[in-house]
């Protein structure tokens, strides 16, 4: 009799839990990578909510705007290049695959003792590098004996990066969409109502975006638009608490 009970009122249930979740904001990161090269870079400091920020190391301007946003209670992150296959040039602070272990934590180190508030990392292209288990298995021992994250940035379908991060038990995401490889307000605008789509579908979503003049201009006009669509800005250290992020990332080439 019980039984017959409760299976009438399940779909009320069901419908009263399914009210209650669509009722709870969904939340969205959006970090900003490449920091450090223009002083122009300054302007995405300016950008309203939580926004993250990821800093490329031993950059002219990459210390200063890692303090300033760091002041301003923003999660900072470092933008560590790693090894692309189309070889492009990398910049300072790389990590690549001729790298020992030594090289690569001393790399890392050296990048830390310069924004030693950083919480952790995101790969700054790396399509080669994040695909070998090796290089990817050394830098997640140095994350996880600082209890630093890790955010894939995803510039490979190959990627085995979060899945070692997670098996050395570094806290780690991955980048779902990139909201600016075309430097148009049209298409940015585009990319943006799809963060807003995944984010309603998927409840928690990653974007990543450059400190591009037409990017920044872009979000101070959209990022309204994501409390009119119940989805709340968070750093991307918040969303570390919620694994319930996997989506079918939309791929691009090296960030």
């Amino acid at each position: 009799m019980r039984s017959i009970t409760v299976l009438r009122f399940l779909p009320l249930l069901l419908l009263f839990f399914s009210s209650l979740l669509a009722a709870q904001p969904a939340r969205v990161a959006i970090i900003i990578d490449d920091i450090g090269y223009r002083k122009s870079d300054l302007q995405a400091l300016f950008l309203p909510g939580n926004i993250s920020y990821a800093i490329l190391p031993h950059t002219p301007y990459g210390k200063k705007l890692a303090l300033q946003a760091h002041a301003k209670n923003n999660d900072v992150i470092l933008h560590i290049p790693m090894e692309a296959k189309n070889g492009k040039k990398l910049g300072p602070g790389a990590l690549t695959s001729v790298m020992n272990e030594s090289s690569i934590r001393l790399t890392l180190s050296n990048a830390f003792e310069e924004i030693p508030f950083a919480l952790g990392i995101n790969n700054h292209m790396g399509s080669k590098l994040t695909e070998l288990y090796q290089p990817m298995a050394w830098t997640m021992q140095f994350l996880r004996e600082r209890d630093l994250i890790f955010v894939d940035s995803l510039t490979t379908n190959a990627s085995k990066a979060e899945q070692i991060a997670l098996s050395f038990g570094v806290p780690s995401l991955h980048r779902h969409i990139f909201l600016d490889n075309q430097l148009e307000h049209a298409y940015i605008r585009q990319q943006f109502e799809q963060l807003i789509r995944d984010a309603k579908r998927y409840r928690t979503i990653v974007a990543i975006a450059h400190p591009h003049p037409e990017t920044i201009s872009s979000l101070q006009q959209l990022l309204p638009r994501l409390a009119e669509n119940n989805i709340e800005l968070v750093p991307i250290s918040q969303l570390l608490s919620n694994k319930n992020n996997e989506t079918n990332p939309a791929l691009s080439a090296d960030d």
